[in-house]
């Protein structure tokens, strides 16, 4: 079997497994489908992703039976005012022969849930930060490699503003997508309500182990791309910054600021990945459209006026494709 068929074959194996993941979670979450394909999407990208919706829209639920399905360890933290960056990434304590001992915090997980990211200081969003970038954490000078996959999945809730500490921008930029999660269909809500209020336990099967997941994260790399789109994403990034060559008149008007270089990267990956999971071997200009607005929302910031004149971050990013 050649290089080239094998490829094919790998691709064809990785729409099949998402296939079936999806048919295993939409066991348990009912009526999100374009977010259940963002995160997998990043989860085969490498990616991290912010969830951003009110509370009890099963985002803890989601990213459960996701590492459910794929048998990746999970860890829950629960982000708050007081959390140390110790309680994050784990500390060194005296063992009873008076030698230091390093103990792993929850950071030490395949997947992570921050919950409520934006509640604790910067000092320990900083923390959870480094591990997202580097896959490693550092205490007391030694370095702690991650196991992979590693996927930081991070929620914030729009309501609450009081006692919150907003990420910097510089921060929003390492996750790869913003995921807004909206109030579910009148028609799913009544399915979901049905399948909850019943003492009937919903098994979910496992569909894919973490070697699977990296061999699906290398795969997506390779996948060929022609100029032209690679062209048209970072076209794309550029029409976001204001009074620049190529920005349009439209940034000029109404943005701050725009995306920088890794939201090119992260355009073209997601667009290789969004072919994959469509069953095509090649991205198009269409693949790149589809994942825009979750890869710029977060990396372009509305001036005055766009505010004043109530136009919001996905109207701009709509104008701008």
């Amino acid at each position: 079997m050649n290089q080239h068929s094998s490829e094919v074959a790998i691709a064809d194996n990785l729409y099949e497994d998402y296939q079936k993941l999806k048919n295993e979670i939409s066991k348990v979450v009912i009526g999100q489908d374009e977010v259940i394909k963002l995160l997998l999407t990043s989860i085969f990208c490498q990616g991290h992703s912010l969830l951003i919706g009110v509370p009890g829209l099963a985002k803890t639920l989601l990213i459960h039976t996701i590492a459910s399905a794929v048998n990746l360890s999970f860890s829950r933290i629960q982000f708050t005012p007081d959390l140390m960056p110790s309680d994050i990434i784990g500390a060194e304590t005296i063992d009873k022969d008076r030698n230091f001992r390093f103990i792993k915090g929850p950071i030490f997980a395949n997947i992570i849930l921050a919950d409520e990211i934006n509640r604790t200081p910067p000092k320990t969003q900083a923390a959870l930060l480094e591990a997202m970038q580097e896959y490693k954490v550092t205490v007391a000078g030694m370095d702690y490699p991650l196991d992979r996959p590693f996927f930081v999945l991070a929620t914030q809730n729009p309501i609450e503003q009081e006692g919150t500490y907003p990420l910097p921008e510089a921060q929003l930029d390492r996750f790869m997508f913003d995921i807004q999660l909206n109030y579910p269909a009148y028609e799913s809500e009544v399915e979901i309500v049905k399948a909850t209020t019943t003492d009937k336990e919903v098994q979910v099967q496992e569909v894919l182990t973490g070697e699977q997941i990296v061999q699906y994260q290398h795969l997506v790399r390779r996948v060929p791309i022609a100029d032209n789109v690679v062209e048209y994403a970072v076209s794309l990034a550029h029409k976001t910054r204001p009074n620049t060559a190529k920005a349009s008149n439209f940034s000029n008007e109404f943005l701050e600021w725009g995306a920088g270089p890794r939201a090119s990267q992260y355009l073209v990956l997601a667009a290789k990945c969004n072919a994959l999971l469509s069953a095509k071997y090649s991205p198009d200009i269409e693949d790149v459209q589809k994942v825009a607005k979750p890869i710029l929302r977060h990396r372009i910031v509305r001036n005055f006026k766009a505010e004043a004149e109530g136009i919001t971050v996905d109207h701009i990013i709509e104008k701008l494709l």
